[in-house]
């Protein structure tokens, strides 16, 4: 017989690490994607999208500076009717834009761009409208000529300067809008690479886990198969040794017991005889033996109630058509017994551990059911033997939540016979108790 595995320690341990090893994986995974995103988020606020609105600026500036261009070239013409101040409010509509312009730009400036370069924007438009105030000022004071040598020299130039200035500026926006969005690919090129180690790690930590849930579940599984083979040759050895006890009790109640009654009865039968008629002693001894033979069918009784000897004699059948009138009488609840005509014999250890259960489902329904009436029915199937004991009484609510040791052993004896033993509650209320066993192991069992 294989023995129980000893020092067997809990898997508890190794199964929470498991768990906390998937649990940790999953979290740092799930910290890094926060953290990633968050980085992308501010990517996007911090450098695209305050880049895309520096550029909307930056060419609405680009877009003043080329009308102030323009303005130039016609102020330059020789052919145009117009004096020079007819250009002033035009320069102060572009003017009152640029500064609008300059005003919203250094609110969307890239975090890169170095304080130089927006100091030098901001210097170069400064020192163009003093040069147009002057320029105005010497055309009012009838100066046209020298008005448009300033505008040739000195406006023009710094125009063309702010153009460049501008210009340079949206080419380091459209590098730095590359750059970010170069930036975002490695973000999700590294996002997915991390993916792919999070789910390797995480089917690791899974398989290694399942794994150990395997190992351990097998392990209890044929721990549990060698319990319940040793439950098994321990229950057969107790009900083995109760039928062996049962059996000798009743037979030295019928022998011993029942032949020392017997002699008893028989001395008292001729110490009667040897009295005269109408003798008060043999009034007495008649009396007497009446009660020594009472108890001598008391004594029969019980022994036939520890082991009935027809069961050895001449089966199942017929020691349930002896027994069931007998417990009838005794405990006054009707018994309706129902069998076929025809089956197959029944005897031997089979015919004890079937007669056993009914014994002991019959005895639940006179102590604990409250019924008046019951059921026993024998069914012979081709290849199985089906018993039923149906009462309406009170059925298992009513009982203690504890399972008594009586069903226990029904559990047991059923599992010796190989077959199965159910306890069914019927549509009218009480109890059926419903045994089936296949033939072969009646017929291995009764040998």
């Amino acid at each position: 017989m294989k023995t129980l595995p000893s020092g067997g320690r809990s898997p508890t341990i190794g199964l929470l690490l498991g768990l906390v090893v998937t649990l940790g994986c999953i979290f740092a995974y799930s910290q890094y994607i926060a953290l990633q995103i968050s980085a992308l988020r501010e990517l996007q606020n911090n450098l695209v999208d305050r880049n895309r609105k520096d550029t909307l600026q930056l060419l609405r500036i680009q877009n003043d500076l080329n009308l102030l261009a323009l303005a130039m070239r016609d102020m330059l013409d020789n052919e145009e009717p117009y004096p020079l101040t007819a250009w002033s409010e035009q320069f102060a509509r572009v003017r009152a834009d640029l500064d609008d312009a300059l005003r919203r730009e250094q609110q969307y400036a890239p975090v890169n761009r170095s304080r130089d370069q927006q100091q030098y924007l901001e210097s170069s438009l400064s020192q163009f409208w003093d040069a147009a105030d002057r320029t105005f000022a010497l055309a009012q004071g009838g100066h046209p000529d020298e008005a448009r040598t300033q505008v040739r020299i000195s406006l023009r130039s710094r125009q063309e300067a702010l153009s460049t200035a501008v210009s340079r500026l949206l080419v380091a926006n459209n590098e730095s809008e590359d750059l970010a969005t170069q930036q975002i690919g490695q973000i999700y090129s590294r996002v997915q690479q991390r993916a792919y180690v999070f789910l390797v790690v995480t089917l690791v930590a899974i398989l290694v886990t399942s794994s150990y849930v395997i190992f351990w579940t097998r392990r209890l599984f044929a721990h549990l198969a060698v319990v319940s083979a040793q439950r098994g040759e321990l229950a057969q050895k107790l009900i083995a040794t109760q039928e062996s006890t049962l059996r000798q009790v009743s037979r030295e109640l019928h022998d011993e017991f029942g032949q020392i009654l017997t002699a008893a009865g028989m001395v008292l039968a001729r110490a009667g005889k040897q009295l005269p008629e109408g003798s008060s002693v043999r009034t007495e001894l008649r009396e007497l033996s009446e009660i020594t033979q009472g108890a001598l069918d008391k004594v029969r009784s019980l022994s036939q109630a520890l082991h009935p000897v027809m069961l050895e004699e001449t089966g199942l059948e017929s020691t349930l058509d002896w027994y069931l009138p007998v417990l009838e009488r005794q405990s006054g609840v009707r018994i309706f017994y129902e069998k076929p005509a025809g089956g197959f014999p029944i005897d031997g250890n089979s015919a004890v551990h079937i007669y056993r259960i009914v014994q002991e489902s019959l005895n639940n329904i006179v102590r604990h059911s409250g019924a008046t009436e019951c059921w026993v029915r024998l069914r012979f199937e081709p290849q199985s033997l089906e018993i039923e004991v149906e009462d309406h009484g009170g059925g298992f609510e009513g009982r203690s939540a504890q399972p008594g040791i009586g069903l226990v052993a029904m559990r047991e004896r059923a599992q010796l016979l190989g077959g199965r033993i159910e306890f069914v509650r019927p549509a009218k209320g009480g109890t059926l108790v419903r045994l089936t066993v296949p033939r072969e192991k009646l017929e291995a069992h009764g040998r």
